[in-house]
């Protein structure tokens, strides 16, 4: 299991369109993968729970995953929240 914090550097947060791509990233993979903000954990392949989150750019979330693939998903996941 890997766990990681991670800062949201899209600049329009995690509204529609961010929220689908990131379940897209996320749905590549096998790994179990929940996003954590605040009190509650999500899982990030479900893109109501994302949308449910309402994160703004320069929030701090904590991305946990777990199997095979658990690396190459959260530094997917990371490259992602930080490249737009």
């Amino acid at each position: 299991m890997i766990t990681k914090t991670m800062t949201i550097k899209i600049p329009t947060g995690l509204e529609a369109r961010p929220v689908a791509v990131l379940v897209q990233v996320a749905s590549q993979y096998e790994s179990r993968i929940l996003i954590e903000a605040e009190d509650k954990k999500i899982n990030a392949k479900s893109i109501m729970g994302m949308m449910s989150l309402g994160l703004s750019a320069g929030e701090e979330i904590t991305v946990t995953a777990e199997g095979e693939d658990e690396e190459k998903a959260v530094d997917h996941i990371e490259k992602y929240l930080s490249e737009n």
